[in-house]
Parts: structure tokens; C-alpha cells; sequence
């Protein structure tokens, strides 16, 4: 069986969050238990893309409204992912720094609708040329979900329409919504869909895609049960489409999370953690402001209301207004006003706070090594990766009770904790986990039991792959 996913992001090649984490792992371990997974996206200017060599095994043009944009597919020669790579290549489109934004300005570019339209056209021409089609076509997030309506509906495409599609929402937040008046840069559609296009009086890509597509699902259990409740605005159309609709919960590669061989940090694990963790935490004291016999909470992520991040400036300063000895280290870009907070922090609570206000791999799985304990106050969170990367390295995950994040850490309160959670995206409820967590932190004999817990867990993608084959068994 073949299997192609379409998504906007796919690690190493291109990440800007959990997506590309996902995309950059399914497929190599669906390819393991038999199928033939392959991977297109579009070939931005990022390092990665431009390093490995590519072949042009196809060629087209796209229009878009009265121009004519070309493009080629292109396909990573040295196979060296696990997968098939394909990259549309677009010049002057996609040939440009980062996935969504400009990295120098934090701004994101104005074209995203046609960049996205003229690639998901691409994926289908280059297709319906293909003497060997996918038997599925995987399709991610609201980049990509216009594919679904185009094979069911545009005549150019409609060739397409016996293979079953499946379009998993990875974040329900971002939609791809866009006014009618920019209907001309679809291509021709039968005039009887336009209803199928239209949600709450706007194109709305995502609510197309789940629409149209033979299976819909979620990165975790718990979030397709929350987008039926609250996915603004769409939340009618999940439930009537609910008869489509899986959770499956994502996993982590083991093999690029592996305390045990992992290139990125400093001293690896042999057999003693404790000794694993000391010796790293002093790494990152070395790097950061920070006293390392404090325990240490560690924000990994991008700095958006969505993952919480605007509650850590009060969070952070209520701990040091308290006296709490703690120690907290963030490290992500995103808002340029929380930028500016935690600059300020950075100034005034030296020994206690730092931060690294950037995108950076290495520095990240340094973090997970060396810290105690990650913070994750996010207001959603479709599944979570960072949680799980954490526990690989013996890192306690101090966490809010959304999405993901509550069919991966259960509390230390109940039967077999692996965490501390807290309910409300309140400063007290954040505080309050906190306080139970530096608790148990100081009681060595039962945060090694903790940590050696957690650390055994199997969060691999070996069972989320099967749950995914048997989803593709079922279309086909």
C-alpha cells in the first residue's frame, strides 16, 4: 500500500512546530511495517532544503487567477530520511527564509493563500501524470486540505477522486479562511459545491477539507473530543461529521530522542540518571544565568497565547517576588511584546531567570537533558510533543489539562503519575503545580522513582503507525 502525505512542514527539511515533528516521523515508521510512505512539501529557503540534492522529475504551470506560475517537483536524491522526499519547488514563492515568516522580522508573508493554493495544484497535476498514484493521500492542517474539494470537484483534478483522503488537524486554530472574493484564485469548480467551500459566509479551508475528506483526524484523543465542544467556530461541523472522525494520539522517533546516543547534548546516559541530569544541568548553568542547585523549569516552545506563554512573565515574577527558590530558563520566539518581558525578566532576576529567544534544535534537546522539570501552560494543545521528549530524558512535565496533554501525563496524585497538572490558566492553579512539584523535587528518594517512571514510558510511533494502517485498510 502507498501512502502520500501533503503537508506544509516535514523535520528535518522544514519545522516551525509539532507538524513537522509528525510528518518527519509517520512515514518512516509506516515504512517500516510494509507500506511505502512518501513525503511532499514545498521547498522552502531553509538550510536543509538547499543542502541535499534534488532531482526535477516533473514540471507544470499552476493558474492562479489571470498568472501563470511554474513550478517542478523535485525529489531528495540520497534517500536518507526513512521516506521518500518530493519538494515543489516555486521559485520566488517558496525560495524564501523560514516556513511561514520572515525569521528577521517575525512577520508572516502575505501571499500564504496562493503560495498554499499553488502547491496543493502542483501535488494534483503532478499526480494524475504519475504512472503509479498513491492508494492514499494523507493530508495535513489547512495547507493542504483544499485537496479533498478539488478532486471531488474540480474538473481538472476530478481524476483523482477514487483515492480516499484523510486530512489530520494538528492545530483547529488556524483555518485558512479567506474571502469570497478571492474565490478566482481557486481553479474552476462545479458551480453547485460553492456551498461546500463556504462556512459562516467565508472560504474556510479546514471546514472544506473536513467536509469532503473519507477520514478526519486529531493528534490525540482528548482534542477531538474538545474541537466537538470548542474549534472556533467549526465546532456544528465536527459533530455532524463525527461518524469520520479518529483520535489518534502522535508519538516521538525514538531514535532522535534518545538519551543514550543523542548527538545534541552534552553527556549522554550510561546508567546512572542522576549523574545523566546533574551534568547536563550544569551545562545549561554554564549557558544560562541560572543557579543550578535550584530545581530548574524549562519552556521549550513557541511564544504564543495558544502554548500559554503569556502567563510565564507574572508566573516567573510571582516566584521570585515569593522567594520560591526555583530556577526558570525559556527558550522560543513568537510575540515580539513577550520578547520584550522576558528581556526585562532577564535583567532584573539574574541567577534566577534567562532566556534564549530563538529557534534552536540543539539548545532544546540540551534542555530536556539537563533540566528537572518542563513547563507547559498552554490554553490548547491538540496532542504535545515537548511532554513527551521531556519524559525520554528523565524531565517531569508540569502541565495544564488540555487536549493531548491529558492522555499523556497523568498526575502524580493519581495511579501511576507521571506529572503535575493543573486545571485553570489561572496564576494560582500554575503556581499551586509548581509548589507540589518543587515539593516532590526535594524529596530525592521519590522524584528519581519519578523520573525513572517516566523515562520508561514507550511513546514511540510503533503503535500510532498501526493505528494509521488500519485506518488506510479500512478506505482501501
Amino acid at each position: 500500500m502507498k501512502v502520500l502525505h501533503v503537508a506544509a512542514e516535514c523535520y528535518p527539511a522544514a519545522k516551525a512546530g509539532g507538524l513537522g515533528d509528525v510528518v518527519g516521523a509517520l512515514p518512516k515508521y509506516l515504512n517500516r511495517i510494509g507500506m511505502q510512505a512518501g513525503v511532499i512539501i514545498p521547498k522552502y529557503g531553509t538550510k536543509w532544503l538547499w543542502e541535499h540534492q534534488f532531482k526535477t522529475i516533473f514540471t507544470g504551470t499552476v493558474r492562479l487567477n489571470r498568472s501563470y506560475i511554474r513550478y517542478s517537483i523535485e525529489q531528495e536524491v540520497d534517500d536518507i530520511l526513512g521516506f521518500t522526499l518530493f519538494a515543489v519547488h516555486v521559485p520566488g514563492m517558496f525560495d524564501r527564509p523560514g516556513v511561514y515568516a520572515d525569521p528577521t522580522t517575525g512577520y508572516g508573508y502575505s501571499d500564504e493563500l496562493e503560495r498554499y493554493l499553488v502547491f496543493q495544484q502542483a501535488v494534483l497535476q503532478w499526480l494524475i501524470s504519475s504512472a503509479e498514484r498513491p492508494n492514499v493521500i494523507h493530508c495535513h492542517d489547512h495547507h493542504t486540505a483544499l485537496i479533498p474539494f478539488m478532486t471531488n470537484y474540480c474538473p481538472e483534478y476530478e481524476s483523482l477522486a477514487y483515492i480516499p483522503k484523510v486530512l489530520t488537524i494538528h492545530n483547529g486554530v488556524y483555518q485558512g479562511i479567506f474571502s469570497w472574493n478571492n474565490k478566482d484564485l481557486l481553479p474552476y469548480f462545479r458551480t453547485y459545491a460553492a456551498p461546500i467551500l463556504d462556512w459562516n459566509g467565508m472560504i474556510n479551508s479546514l471546514a472544506t477539507g473536513i467536509k469532503c475528506a473519507w477520514r478526519v483526524t486529531t493528534v490525540s484523543y482528548s482534542y477531538m473530543e474538545e474541537l466537538s465542544i470548542k474549534s472556533n467556530g467549526l465546532e456544528s461541523l465536527i459533530r455532524s461529521e463525527w461518524h469520520k472522525c479518529r483520535g489518534i494520539l502522535n508519538g516521538i522517533d525514538n531514535e532522535t530522542w534518545n538519551p543514550v546516543t543523542d548527538p545534541r547534548i552534552a553527556y549522554k546516559l550510561k546508567k546512572d540518571v542522576r549523574s545523566f541530569k546533574s551534568y547536563n544541568k550544569l551545562i545549561i548553568s554554564e549557558k544560562f544565568r541560572v543557579n543550578p542547585n535550584f530545581p530548574l523549569i524549562v519552556f521549550i516552545g513557541r511564544l504564543v497565547a495558544e502554548k500559554g506563554a503569556d502567563l510565564l512573565p507574572d508566573l516567573i515574577f510571582r516566584c521570585a517576588q515569593s522567594g520560591r527558590k526555583v530556577s526558570f530558563v525559556v527558550l522560543g520566539t513568537g510575540d515580539r511584546n513577550l520578547h520584550q518581558s522576558f528581556l526585562h525578566l532577564q535583567w532584573h532576576l539574574q541567577g534566577m531567570f534567562d532566556c534564549s529567544l530563538e529557534y534552536n534544535e540543539t539548545l532544546a534537546h540540551q534542555l530536556y537533558a539537563g533540566a528537572d522539570f518542563i513547563l507547559m501552560p498552554s490554553r490548547v494543545e491538540p496532542c504535545g510533543l515537548n511532554q513527551m521528549y521531556a519524559m525520554r530524558y528523565g524531565t517531569v512535565p508540569i502541565v495544564r489539562a488540555v487536549g493531548g496533554l491529558i492522555d499523556t501525563v497523568w498526575d502524580h496524585g493519581d495511579w501511576e503519575g507521571r506529572g503535575f497538572r493543573f486545571q485553570q490558566f489561572t496564576l494560582d492553579d500554575a503556581l499551586h503545580a509548581i509548589d507540589r512539584a518543587i515539593s516532590v523535587f526535594h524529596d530525592q528518594k521519590e522524584f528519581a522513582r519519578l523520573q525513572a517512571h517516566d523515562m520508561a514510558l514507550d511513546f514511540s510511533w510503533d503503535s500510532a503507525a498501526h493505528n494509521y494502517l488500519n485506518l488506510y485498510k479500512e478506505l482501501t
